[in-house]
């Protein structure tokens, strides 16, 4: 019985204790989540752990090249169109497909030499003029506004990084202390009124 019970107390003190290790936490660093943002569009949020950003970023790329595009083809359609009507080849005639629901014969000069009105025809080259215009500036403001989304997303994985590890805890005091400011100098005299915020 005794033996027994010796057995027991070097098995219980044969036992090592469990060492519990504390999980390492991940501390973003913002130089890193820069770079990596820089050499790929959302590597950045992803290494932030802020994969919900990912689609937007993508999202605001493809919304920006989707307007480069279709800038881009009204802006040719349009330039073809008025080098056409400008031009003295009747078989150049792409700025019908743009004159729609008009007879030719009221602004077109090459086809139409007898029957069309100047001032229509001036109004029509005007007008194509306004829309190469019109659609070559919000191409170009396309491509500035890649530049531009570019650098907001390089910017958001830094500052994402920079507050990650940013300590909000409960323990915000708000302190009134009094302070001396003099009012004479080596006189002694002068108010007290301080306002102190601590975290």
């Amino acid at each position: 019985m005794q033996l027994f019970c010796h057995q027991q107390n070097i098995v219980a003190q044969d036992t090592i204790p469990v060492v519990k290790t504390e999980k390492k936490q991940f501390k973003a660093e913002p130089f890193r989540a820069t770079m990596l943002a820089i050499a790929l569009p959302g590597l950045g949020q992803i290494y932030n752990k802020k994969y919900w950003k990912v689609p937007i970023v993508y999202a605001g790329f493809a919304g920006l090249i989707y307007a480069i595009d279709f800038n881009t083809k009204e802006y040719t359609k349009f330039m073809r169109a008025y080098q056409d009507f400008t031009d003295r080849i009747p078989e150049t005639d792409s700025y019908l497909e743009l004159i729609r629901n008009v007879d030719p014969s009221t602004y077109d000069p090459v086809l139409y030499p007898d029957t069309y009105d100047p001032s229509a025809a001036a109004w029509y080259k005007e007008r194509m003029l306004r829309m190469i215009d019109y659609y070559k500036k919000y191409r170009d403001l396309s491509y500035i506004g890649i530049a531009a989304w570019y650098l907001v997303t390089i910017l958001d994985a830094n500052v994402d990084a920079s507050l990650f590890n940013y300590d909000i805890t409960n323990n915000l005091d708000l302190t009134i202390a009094p302070m001396q400011v003099p009012l004479i100098e080596h006189s002694g005299l002068g108010l007290s009124v301080s306002l102190r915020v601590t975290f």
